[in-house]
C-alpha cells in the first residue's frame, strides 16, 4: 500500500504552526482568536501537549497577546474583539497552570500574575470569571507566591473577594487563603478580621464556594486550639452543625472537606467531637470516598490515616468497623494511583501502630504479600509507606518471636532499599529494618548473609544525621540477643574505630543509639565484655569521656548501662570501670557518679545505681577497696539516701547495692578489729594508740548499718 512521504525537516509543525499563527502581527483577529481557543482545547487536560507547547514559548506569546488585549480595552478600542480575546488568553493560561508546576513557572516568570489580577476589577462578568478560574488554577500550585495578610491593603482585597456575588471570586479568596495560611500570627489576622464568619456564610452557597469555604476554614482553624474556639463560638451560627452536616453532602468532594475540617478540629482541640456515632461515621465515609475514581479517592486514605494516627481509641473503633479487611480489599482489587496505593499503605500503617488485633488480621490477609511486592514498585512516596505499614506491623512480638518477618522475600528487598536514591526511602526501609531484626529467634543470621550489616555500616557513615541514626538503631536491634558468632561478624564489619566515632558523634541521637549498641554487643557472657577492651581500651575511654562530657540524659543513661554491663565482669573489668568514674584523684570530674545518683531523671539514676550492685557484687579481696573507695567518694552515703526513692526500681537496687557493700565494709571492719586486738596484746605504745584512733575514725565501723537485700549471681543490664 503507497504511503506519503514525510515532510521535510525544516517544514513546521501543525503546533508550530499554531504558535506562528498567535505571534504574527498578520494574524487576523478572528484567526488569532480562533488560534487561541484551538490552543486551549489541544492542552485540556494533556499533560504531553502542554509540555510540548512550553518548549514552543507558547506562555509567553499568549501573555503578549493579553497584556496587549488588555491595554486597548483600557483605551476603549474594539471591545467586541478584544474582551473574548482576554477571556481566551485568561483560559490557555490557566490550562497550563492547571496540574503541572512547569507550566506554572512559565506563567508567573511571563509575567501573568498582575495581569490576571487586574481582570479581576473588570467591568465584564465573563472577563472576571476567566481571570479568577486562571488564578485559582495558579494558586493550586506550591510555586504560586504567597499573599501577605499582614499588610492592610491585601487584606481588604481579600475581603472584598470573600464579599463578591461572583462564585469564582469568592473561590479564589478561598484558594488564597488556603496556600498562604500557614502560620499561626496569619491564622489570628485572619480570625480577627472577620474571615470565618464569613466563609461559614459561604457554606450555604454554590458547590465552589461551599469547596473554597471548606479547604479555608481547614488552613485557619489548623492546630490552632484558639481560633478554633472562636470557630466553635455561639455568635458563628452553630458552625459544628453546618460542617457536620455536609458529611452527608451528595457531591464527594464536598464531603471529604467536611470530614477533614472536623479532624483538624478535633485532633487538635480533643475536647470536641467525642462522641462514638460521629467518630464512626468519619471512619466509614472516608472509606466510601476510597472508592471514588478520582481526586477525592487519592485523597481520602491521607484523612483517615490523619484520623486514626496515634488515636489508640480511634483505631479500635475502625477495626470493630472492619477497616482493616476493607482497605485490604481494595488493595486486592487491582492497580491504583501511586498516590492512593500510598494513602492505603499509610492508613493501614496506623492501624497496626497500636493495636496487636490490626496486625494480626493484616497478617491473616493476603495483603501482606502485596506489600512485600510493592516495596519494589516505582513510586519513591508507595515504597516508603509500604516500609513504614511493615515497620508498625512489625511492632507484634508475639509474630516477631515466631519468625514471620525474617524470611527472604521480605528481607531481600529491603536490604535493597537501602541502596534507594531517595532518603526518605532509605530512612523508612531502616525503621522497617529496625524493627524486623529484633528477632528473637535463630534467623539473623539471614540478615546477615544478605549483605545488611555491611549496608547498615556504610549508612551509619552518611552525612545525613538521620539516616545515620537510623542505620545505628537498626545496628543495635540487631545486636539485640544476637548468638556469639553474629555478634563477631557485626563487630568486624563495624570495627572499634568507627564505634569510637559513632560514640563521639556530633548528633547527641546518634551518641545515644551508638552507647546502647555498644550496651547490647556486650550483654551476654563475660567474654562479650572484651570488645571494649579492644585496640588498648580506646573505645572504653572513648565512652567514659563521653559520660563527663555530655548533657543530654539520654547519652548518660546509655553510657551507664554500658559500664554496668562492663562492670558485671570479672576484676579486671570492674576496676576498668572505677578508673572511668574516678579518673584521676583530686578532680572535679570525680563528681559524676554523685551527680548522676541526684539526677530527677529516675532512669539515669536507676542505670548508675546498676553500676554499683555490679562493682559490689564480688566477694574478691578487691571489691573491699572498691567499696572503701566508693564510700570515700560519698557514693555509700548516697545510697543511703536513696533506699526510700520515689522509684521503685532505684529504691529496690539502692538496697542491694547498700548491702553489698556492708558486708564488705563488715568484712574489713572485722579484720580491723582483730588487727587492733593483736596489736594490744603484744605491746601498748602509744604509736600503736595512734593507729587504732586513726582507723576507728576513719571507718566508723560501730555506726554503720546494712538492709537485707536479695542476693543475685550475676547481673548484666540489656537493651
Amino acid at each position: 500500500m503507497p504511503t506519503s512521504a514525510p515532510p521535510p525537516s525544516n517544514y513546521p509543525t501543525r503546533s508550530e504552526d499554531l504558535i506562528g499563527r498567535i505571534n504574527s502581527v498578520h494574524t487576523p483577529y478572528e484567526a488569532k482568536l480562533k488560534a487561541l481557543r484551538e490552543l486551549k482545547n489541544q492542552i485540556i487536560g494533556n499533560r504531553t501537549k502542554k509540555l510540548a507547547f512550553l518548549k514552543l514559548g507558547a506562555v509567553p506569546s499568549v501573555i503578549s497577546i493579553l497584556s496587549s488585549a488588555v491595554a486597548e480595552n483600557g483605551g476603549g478600542s474594539n471591545l467586541e474583539f478584544n474582551e473574548p480575546v482576554i477571556i481566551q488568553s485568561a483560559a490557555v493560561i490557566g490550562s497550563f497552570a492547571c496540574g503541572l508546576d512547569a507550566g506554572v513557572k512559565a506563567v508567573l516568570d511571563a509575567g501573568a500574575f498582575p495581569l490576571l489580577f487586574g481582570l479581576i476589577s473588570h467591568p465584564n462578568e465573563k472577563v472576571v470569571d476567566a481571570g479568577a478560574r486562571s488564578l485559582k488554577m495558579i494558586y493550586q500550585s506550591k510555586l504560586a507566591p504567597k499573599y501577605d495578610f499582614l499588610l492592610e491593603e491585601n487584606m481588604d482585597f481579600l475581603l472584598s473577594l470573600l464579599n463578591s456575588k461572583n462564585e469564582n471570586v469568592t473561590g479564589l479568596g478561598g484558594s488564597i487563603i488556603t496556600h498562604s495560611c500557614n502560620t499561626s500570627m496569619e491564622q489570628e489576622k485572619l480570625s480577627e478580621a472577620g474571615v470565618i464568619k464569613m466563609l461559614i456564610s459561604l457554606l450555604g452557597g454554590s458547590l465552589i464556594q461551599r469547596d473554597a469555604s471548606l479547604e479555608s476554614l481547614g488552613a485557619i482553624i489548623k492546630e490552632n486550639p484558639g481560633v478554633i474556639s472562636k470557630f466553635m463560638r455561639p455568635e458563628n451560627g452553630r458552625a459544628l452543625n453546618v460542617v457536620t452536616e455536609l458529611i452527608k453532602d451528595r457531591y464527594p468532594r464536598t464531603r471529604l472537606l467536611a470530614c477533614m475540617c472536623l479532624i483538624l478540629i478535633r485532633n487538635t482541640s480533643t475536647c470536641y467531637l467525642q462522641d462514638a456515632g460521629i467518630k464512626t461515621k468519619l471512619i466509614l465515609i472516608l472509606l466510601e470516598l476510597i472508592d471514588d475514581p478520582g481526586q477525592v479517592g487519592d485523597e481520602a486514605p491521607f484523612a483517615l490515616s490523619s484520623l486514626i494516627a496515634e488515636k489508640e481509641d480511634m483505631q479500635k473503633i475502625a477495626f470493630d468497623s472492619n477497616i482493616v479487611d476493607k482497605l485490604c480489599n481494595h488493595l486486592e482489587k487491582g492497580s491504583f494511583q501511586a498516590k492512593r496505593l500510598q494513602g492505603i499503605f499509610l492508613a493501614l500503617a496506623d492501624l497496626c501502630s497500636k493495636l496487636e488485633c490490626c496486625r494480626d488480621r493484616f497478617l491473616s490477609l493476603k495483603a501482606f504479600n502485596i506489600l512485600t511486592d510493592v516495596l519494589t514498585h516505582d513510586s519513591p512516596e508507595v515504597r516508603a509507606a509500604a516500609c513504614i505499614c511493615l515497620k508498625n506491623i512489625s511492632r507484634s512480638v508475639k509474630n516477631l518471636s515466631a519468625g514471620h518477618f525474617m524470611n527472604e522475600a521480605v528481607i531481600i528487598p529491603l536490604v535493597q532499599l537501602l541502596h534507594d536514591t531517595c532518603t526518605s526511602v532509605q530512612i523508612a526501609a531502616l525503621g522497617a529494618i529496625s524493627n524486623i531484626v529484633v528477632d528473637f529467634t535463630a534467623h539473623k543470621s539471614k540478615f546477615i548473609h544478605c549483605g545488611g550489616v555491611k549496608q547498615l555500616v556504610q549508612l551509619a557513615k552518611s552525612m545525613d544525621s538521620t539516616i545515620r541514626v537510623n542505620a545505628v538503631w537498626a545496628l543495635k536491634n540487631l545486636m539485640f540477643l544476637v548468638n556469639s558468632t553474629c555478634k563477631e561478624e557485626i563487630f568486624l564489619e563495624l570495627s572499634p574505630s568507627m564505634l569510637i566515632s559513632l560514640v563521639c558523634d556530633p548528633e547527641t541521637s546518634v551518641q545515644e543509639q551508638a552507647l546502647a549498641l555498644v550496651r547490647n554487643l556486650i550483654d551476654g557472657s563475660i567474654d562479650s565484655v572484651e570488645y571494649v577492651f579492644a585496640e588498648d581500651g580506646l573505645l572504653l575511654n572513648a565512652i567514659g569521656r563521653q559520660l563527663q562530657s555530655a548533657s543530654k540524659v539520654e547519652v548518660l543513661i546509655q553510657g551507664m548501662y554500658v559500664l554496668s554491663n562492663v562492670a558485671s565482669g570479672n576484676e579486671f573489668h570492674k576496676e576498668a570501670v572505677m578508673n572511668q568514674l574516678f579518673p584521676q584523684a583530686g578532680s572535679d570530674t570525680q563528681t559524676i557518679l554523685i551527680k548522676f545518683l541526684q539526677s530527677t531523671d529516675s532512669r539515669l539514676r536507676t542505670a548508675s545505681v546498676w553500676a554499683l550492685v555490679n562493682l559490689t557484687l564480688t566477694n574478691s579481696p578487691d571489691a573491699n577497696a572498691r567499696v572503701m573507695k566508693l564510700q570515700s567518694a560519698g557514693i555509700v552515703c548516697q545510697l543511703k539516701n536513696m533506699v526510700n526513692d520515689p522509684c521503685q526500681d532505684v529504691k529496690l537496687r539502692a538496697r542491694m547495692a547498700l548491702g553489698q557493700s556492708g558486708e564488705h565494709i563488715r568484712t574489713w571492719d572485722a579484720f580491723i578489729k582483730v588487727s587492733i586486738f593483736s596489736l594490744l596484746l603484744v605491746e601498748m605504745e602509744i604509736v600503736k594508740f595512734a593507729f587504732i584512733f586513726s582507723v576507728s575514725s576513719m571507718y566508723q565501723f560501730p555506726f554503720f548499718v546494712s538492709c537485707p537485700v536479695p542476693w543475685l549471681q550475676h547481673v548484666v543490664v540489656g537493651d
